[in-house]
This record gives structure tokens, C-alpha cells and sequence, in this order.
């Protein structure tokens, strides 16, 4: 437990063979929990029974992962909670479902006017990460609130394979379910930033068919067709070893884009199905990863989340699964490197299939390979 006279945090770990680490008396007064974990862990009854009935008054989010971060470790098959108090704020929970991709955009509008209120500061957004367009879920929450009013969270993870998601919102976990929680008051200070680390290689190539979140065509030849030369022999592993090469992606005019992950492939009509959209008249390029540039990407997203010289009291990480892909034994590295810039801060997140966070024009965007880094602190009302 975090001891300070604003902002509390309690985080509690579930391992298998271990049992419950973690806590403190007298607990926190909770008024909000994130619980992340393997989707059997989130699902257990028996797990998160105990949570429920230890911060009865809070309001319980959460989300499978692609793997668990707590503190400076990563885990796999565990549940990490972090319960927080806040003295002289507050939190909502708006929540949403969706069917397919198609329900991305409304259901991105309704939970933004479900939050909407003049004390409101910021949105942490918690989406299933396999039937949501994040693209159409960010458009959604940007029309409803204003400029002012910023946004983080990330889309649920399924490990690597990519079968379902499970979001938690108020209760036990469901798929096809955002979850978006909002904070509230003039005492809180929160932040964003993200970056990723990437290096483009080959031509940059026109988006010439595609449909949303498929791609169907690049420069008139198929897309699943071009992507698979270059990848070679990784070609065999996709659609998990598209994670390792993904695309930057940018719209004409623009000097700099946003990356776009591989979600899977059509092998009927050649396509390759993203977790974001890929516009007809946009241009990509591959990219690979560059281990050193990857860490000190963290390191970067953790230096712009900071936005005065005092220290965060909570920071919530959002990075993507093909960033642990490529790090893989390095992967704490880029947890070393945020610790190294927000102090002893608690830090709680998890590997994601998308992340959301304030891009280049400072509204938020659907990035894809980033580290995002969301700091909370409590200040004087």
C-alpha cells in the first residue's frame, strides 16, 4: 500500500501454487479495482469472489491480457489487482456491447455521453480485443467529448492465440463488452504518453482496396500475397507472427502515422484483418522490430506521461503483445526503464492487442506495438 494523504493503492497477486501475495491493513476504502489476468484466472469464481467481498463499495473493471504486469515483472496464468481510493474524487462506469466490428463507432459515442459531466478529466477504456474496431471505438469516444478531455486503456488480450476476449465491467468478465471508467474532480492529475520504437523497411506501398479494418489490396496486388513474401519463412506462423511485422500507417499529407497490428488472416479472399482500420488511399510500410529502440520507447512513453515535476502516485501500463514477441527475455527492460522515470510509483497493465492513447495531434488514437503510460496523482482540491 501506497502511503500518502491523497491517492491510495492496494495491489493484491494471484499465482497458481502461491496463492493471494500482496495487501496491507487496514486496506483501502476502495472506489475502483482493475483486476487483469489470464482469461480462466478473470473467470474464476473463486478468485474473484474474495475481491468482490474485500472492496465491496468499488467499481470492478478488468480485462484478459496477452500477459501481467506488476510492479517491474511480467507474468503469465496470474491475476493482478490494484484497488484505489481516491479522497476528493470520483470514478463512473459506463458500459457497452457490441455484437461485431460494425458497433464500434456507437458504442464509443454512447459511452461518452454516458460519462460526460463538467468535472470530468479523463477515460480509461478497457474493450474486447477481438470483436471491437478500435479505430471506430476511438472515432465513437472523440465525437462525444471534447478535446479537453483525454482517453487511454487498450483492447483485451487472449495471449497468442487469439481466440476470445473477456472484459469485466462492474461484474464478471463477458466478451463483446467496453468498459470505460471515468474520473472525476479538480484535485486529479492525469496523464498520458506513448511510444514505440520501430523501423520501416521496403517501399511504401498505396492502399488500393480495402474495407474498414481489412486489407485486401496493395498497390492493385493482394495483400495477403505481398505480405506473406516478405515475411519469408515466418509467413507459416501467421496470423500470430504478423504481431512481429507490423505496418506503419499513414494518410495522405500526414508526415508522421500511426502502426497497425495483424488480428488474423482471410485465406479465401486474401486479405489480412487488422485491430484498427487501414483507409483505400493510405499508405504503409513494413516494419521490424529494433530491440534497444523498443526499450527506450517505455522509457519515452513514461518521460512524456509526466507532466510536472511531482511524482505520479498510480501508473497504469498498456503495451502490446508483439512488443513482448520481440523482447521476449528483454521484455522487463522496458518495465525498468518506465521505473527508472515515475520512481516508486504502483505500476499495474498488461500486454494488449491495441492500446489507446493521446496520439501526435494530442486527441486520442488507436496505436498498435507502443508502450502507453497513464500517471494518476491526487493533488490538493
Amino acid at each position: 500500500m501506497q502511503d500518502c494523504k491523497q491517492l491510495r493503492v492496494e495491489q493484491l497477486h494471484w499465482r497458481d501454487g502461491e496463492g493471494w501475495t500482496g495487501g496491507n491493513l487496514p486496506q483501502v476504502k476502495a472506489q475502483w479495482v482493475l483486476a487483469l489476468g489470464s482469461g480462466e484466472h478473470l473467470r474464476s469464481g473463486r478468485l474473484c469472489a474474495p475481491i468482490f467481498a474485500r472492496y465491496p463499495d468499488a467499481i470492478f473493471t478488468g480485462c484478459s491480457t496477452a500477459g501481467e504486469i506488476l510492479g517491474r515483472r511480467v507474468y503469465d496464468g496470474s491475476l493482478v489487482v490494484t484497488a484505489v481510493e481516491l479522497e476528493r474524487s470520483r470514478v463512473r462506469l459506463a458500459k457497452a456491447r457490441v455484437e461485431d466490428q460494425r458497433g464500434s463507432f456507437a458504442a464509443g459515442h454512447q459511452l461518452a455521453a454516458e460519462l460526460i459531466e463538467p468535472e470530468l478529466k479523463h477515460v480509461l477504456v478497457l474493450s474486447d480485443g477481438l470483436r471491437v474496431n478500435g479505430t471506430g471505438l476511438v472515432a465513437g469516444l472523440r465525437s462525444g467529448l471534447p478535446p479537453s478531455i483525454t482517453v487511454s486503456g487498450g483492447l483485451a488480450g487472449d495471449g497468442q492465440r487469439m481466440s476470445e476476449t473477456f472484459v469485466c465491467a462492474g461484474g464478471h468478465p463477458e466478451s463483446g463488452i467496453i468498459a470505460a471508467v471515468g474520473f472525476y474532480g479538480s484535485a486529479l492529475e492525469i496523464s498520458c504518453g506513448s511510444t514505440g520504437g520501430w523501423d520501416a523497411f521496403g517501399p511504401e506501398r498505396l492502399v488500393t482496396r480495402s474495407d474498414g479494418n481489412v486489407l485486401y489490396e496493395l498497390d492493385g496486388q493482394s495483400a495477403l500475397g505481398l505480405y506473406r513474401r516478405y515475411l519469408g519463412e515466418h509467413a507459416a506462423g501467421l496470423p500470430a507472427t504478423g504481431l512481429l511485422f507490423p505496418l506503419s500507417l499513414r494518410n495522405p499529407g500526414q508526415g508522421t502515422g500511426v502502426v497497425r497490428t495483424i488480428l488474423g488472416v482471410d485465406e479465401k479472399r486474401q486479405s489480412l484483418i487488422f485491430a484498427g482500420e487501414v483507409p483505400t488511399g493510405s499508405f504503409v510500410r513494413l516494419m521490424r522490430a529494433n530491440l534497444d529502440r523498443l526499450v527506450d520507447g517505455a522509457f519515452g512513453a513514461a518521460k512524456a506521461s509526466l507532466r510536472s515535476d511531482l511524482p505520479p502516485e498510480l501508473t497504469v501500463l498498456v503495451s502490446c503483445v508483439g512488443r513482448r514477441l520481440v523482447l521476449r527475455q528483454r521484455i522487463e527492460e522496458e518495465l525498468d526503464g518506465v521505473a527508472e522515470v515515475i520512481g516508486p510509483a504502483p505500476m499495474a497493465g498488461f500486454y494488449s492487442y491495441g492500446e489507446l492513447a493521446p496520439g501526435p495531434a494530442a486527441s486520442c488514437e488507436l496505436h498498435n506495438q507502443t508502450m502507453t503510460v497513464t500517471s494518476f496523482r491526487e493533488g490538493p482540491a
